[in-house]
């Protein structure tokens, strides 16, 4: 059974829902999260309730950590969309559904391993780096720039791993070399081999910065990931942000251009 794999949904609902119907449609049955659920984004508690309902299982993510207990090397932006996304969380009046998304979250996972579909591979799935789950970044360059950052991070990998964090989609292998989904094949799928090790980015739902801004995803297979872009109503998003004075203007143009 393939598995839809997803990260860095930031609040945003609206691209959300875009990926969950599109999953819907591929016939995937099983959805993975690796973090950042929240943060950013003007829709927190409703991508709070998606993801609980719709996903297998969801990593803590470093913008999801920072709304349960502090924003910690996060630029002016980031800390106050952390502590908006707080007091969302902090002003639901139904006491239940309050204390369900704080359970919800404070039971985010840091990391997970597991088989992919087919039980062939090894898979290993964080939000940041195998080396700090929550907030590692392993950047594209990363593999031109800092081989010896790439070796230790290979070193922690079995087979397969999966990440987010970067927002930008793309596999690394450990021949330090980085395949962004454009220079794939006609569909965007990388094909598994067993004699090479691979990190899937699986870039992010709510906030693309490979500057393509439609929402990003991947399908894992038994021999290959895919991965998917979905189109969603940006704007939308973005106007909800303007509206919301502790959310920077910035988080919203963004969404518009994927950067």
């Amino acid at each position: 059974m393939p598995t839809a794999v997803i990260s860095d949904t930031h609040g945003n609902a609206e691209a959300l829902r875009s990926v969950l119907t599109d999953i819907k449609d591929k016939g995937c049955d099983r959805i993975i999260c690796l973090g950042d659920i929240i943060g950013y984004g003007p829709e927190p508690l409703a991508c709070i309730d998606l993801v609980r309902e719709r996903c297998t299982w969801a990593l803590m993510g470093n913008h999801d950590f920072a709304a349960l207990y502090e924003p910690t090397n996060f630029n002016q932006s980031a800390e106050q969309s952390a502590f908006w996304t707080r007091a969302q969380l902090d002003a639901e009046p139904d006491l239940d559904l309050k204390k369900q998304r704080y359970d919800f979250l404070n039971k985010l996972r840091v990391r997970v391993v597991e088989k992919t579909p087919g039980e062939t591979h090894d898979l290993l799935a964080v939000h940041g780096s195998p080396r700090r789950p929550i907030n590692e970044y392993i950047f594209p360059d990363d593999a031109l720039t800092s081989p010896d950052k790439l070796e230790s991070i290979f070193k922690r990998v079995q087979s397969l791993c999966v990440v987010g964090h970067t927002h930008v989609p793309g596999v690394f292998t450990d021949e330090n070399e980085f395949y962004p989904p454009s220079e794939l094949s006609g569909d965007q799928t990388y094909a598994f081999d067993p004699e090479e090790k691979a990190i899937i980015n699986v870039g992010s739902v709510g906030q693309p910065r490979d500057l393509d801004p439609r929402a990003s995803y991947a399908i894992l297979h038994e021999d290959r990931v895919q991965f998917v872009r979905v189109e969603y109503d940006k704007q939308k998003t973005a106007d909800m942000i303007f509206a919301i004075p502790e959310l920077n203007d910035w988080l919203g143009e963004r969404l518009i251009e994927g950067r």
